[in-house]
């Protein structure tokens, strides 16, 4: 294993991207302005990014549509479009540990996550999108006499991609990858947290061959980047991963511009369900801690409601704590830590004011509850469960996006699945249990659009993800995740 001190000289000599990539180059924002890109770790500024603006989105929609427009990736063979991309991920691939790093620093996960999670599964999204681009078929219509039709795929065009700060490489690779593969341009737009493994990204698809202003990397604040995006008449689609805030504003810009399409993941507040004959206490109890502290808790589908029925609670309750009360916050960049550092001040005081509300709500308290690692000036809360929390409590309503857990106890099978739909989202959700016709039925019951059976977050590239209700709408991953870049053209030959 290597060590704090290997991680800490890796870093120390990494060039931090801070220029956007825009058509083929690296370039200051049009105002000069920069903003502090700043650690969790330690709250230090670790370098300056470009804060780009309406002046940068327009140079790079224009530089997107031309190279849409002359078709120089657009018109490429598949054989020449998979080789540019399969080049993309061997670089990636060269470059895991650097980018690892990067997004340690940044968003303050473990390093440990990043190189066997973040950064691997990113690369093997790219290559499972670079192998199925000519994998997508057309149709054939009905025969007649006097007339053949046929179906074809086309892409849209311009994709403007805005996505979240939890994931930044593999959320941004969801996107890109997709939309590359099925012939549009992109510009990307990473969160102003998260930005430097995006515009490390934009750097690497130009060394793999992919020709300028196909992928260009517009960092920026959202109020100012990610606007100007949503608001261009001509990108003609935002996929976005984020709140649901503002997902509804980009639903309101893409009807004050040109009607751009709108895909929209907007995260959840997922139940874990364990029945009383759940098969393997101890595995579940395991998978229900690690299902909302992965991460710190900053996933959508993070397991943050625990819904345990009544007759196994206590004895389930004492074996998740028992799970639960050895994860404590270490350096980001140490090797052996599992949970790290919440992404910014301003995240950190809101989980910290969820754990406030959720006391004065009655919810009692039974791990964590406050910060941690003060004396490193970095941003650490402690994993946090609460029993007792009222189906109705703020903590069982609202995403905290944090490492805290709300336990709710129920009394039979149709208590569980009321309280496990009793919710505005509809992302993800889990259930333990032994009986099959129960888990088929459960499954079926539950609004949402991920159930995971005897297992948290048991799923891969190859099944499509999104929600249901106000968890958004679209599919990211999977090949159905292809189609929502693409127009479908109906084509009818008349036979004279």
């Amino acid at each position: 294993m290597t060590s704090l001190a290997h991680f800490e000289k890796v870093a120390g000599a990494l060039a931090l991207p801070g220029k956007a990539v825009i058509d083929g180059e690296k370039l200051s924002a049009v105002s000069g302005v920069t903003f502090d890109n700043v650690s969790p770790r330690d709250g230090r500024v670790l370098n300056q990014v470009a804060a780009c603006t309406a002046a940068d989105v327009d140079i790079a929609v224009a530089s997107a549509r031309a190279a849409f427009a002359d078709g120089r990736w657009r018109k490429l063979s598949y054989k020449d479009k998979k080789r540019i991309l399969f080049a993309l991920a061997d670089l990636m691939e060269r470059e895991t540990e650097n980018l690892a790093v990067l997004e340690s620093l940044d968003v303050g996960k473990p390093i440990a996550n990043a190189l066997s999670g973040d950064v691997p599964q990113a690369i093997r999204t790219l290559r499972y999108y670079a192998e199925a681009l000519d994998k997508i078929y057309g149709e054939v219509g009905p025969e007649t006499q006097d007339r053949f039709s046929f179906v074809v795929h086309e892409p849209l065009g311009v994709i403007g991609a805005i996505v979240p700060w939890n994931f930044p490489l593999h959320m941004a690779m969801w996107k890109v990858a997709p939309a590359l593969a099925m012939g549009n341009s992109v510009v990307l737009k990473p969160a102003e947290q998260s930005p430097m493994t995006a515009l490390r990204l934009g750097d690497l698809a130009l060394e793999a061959g992919l020709p300028p202003g196909v992928l260009n990397v517009v960092p920026g604040l959202g109020g100012d980047a990610g606007k100007a995006i949503a608001l261009h008449n001509d990108v003609d689609m935002i996929a976005f991963t984020g709140s649901g805030a503002v997902g509804r504003l980009l639903m309101k810009y893409s009807g004050e511009s040109n009607l751009k399409r709108v895909s929209l993941e907007l995260g959840g507040k997922s139940p874990h369900i364990v029945f009383a004959d759940c098969p393997d206490l101890d595995k579940a109890a395991e998978h229900a801690a690690w299902g909302i502290f992965y991460n710190q808790g900053e996933v959508c589908t993070a397991a943050s409601r625990l819904l345990v029925h009544e007759s196994i609670a206590d004895a389930f309750l004492d074996k998740l704590l028992r799970v639960a009360e050895p994860i404590a916050a270490g350096d980001p960049l140490e090797p052996s830590t599992v949970f790290g550092a919440m992404v910014s001040v301003e995240q950190m005081q809101t989980a910290l004011r969820y754990i406030e509300t959720a006391k004065q709500e009655g919810g009692v308290l039974r791990l964590g509850g406050n910060r941690t690692r003060m004396e490193t000036g970095g941003y650490y809360v402690e994993p946090t469960v609460f029993d007792g929390v009222a189906p109705q409590a703020t903590l069982s309503r609202e995403e905290v996006f944090g490492p805290v857990l709300a336990v709710t106890r129920f009394t039979d099978t149709e208590d569980a699945l009321r309280l496990a739909n009793d919710t505005p989202y509809g992302l993800a959700a889990g259930l333990w249990t032994r009986d099959v016709s129960l888990a088929h039925k459960a499954a079926r019951e539950i609004k949402a659009g991920l159930v995971w059976v005897n297992g948290w977050d048991s799923c891969d590239i190859t099944m499509p993800f999104g929600g249901f209700k106000q968890s958004g709408f679209g599919r990211d991953r999977s090949l159905h995740a292809l189609h929502k870049y693409a127009d479908l053209k109906s084509v009818s030959i008349t036979l004279l």
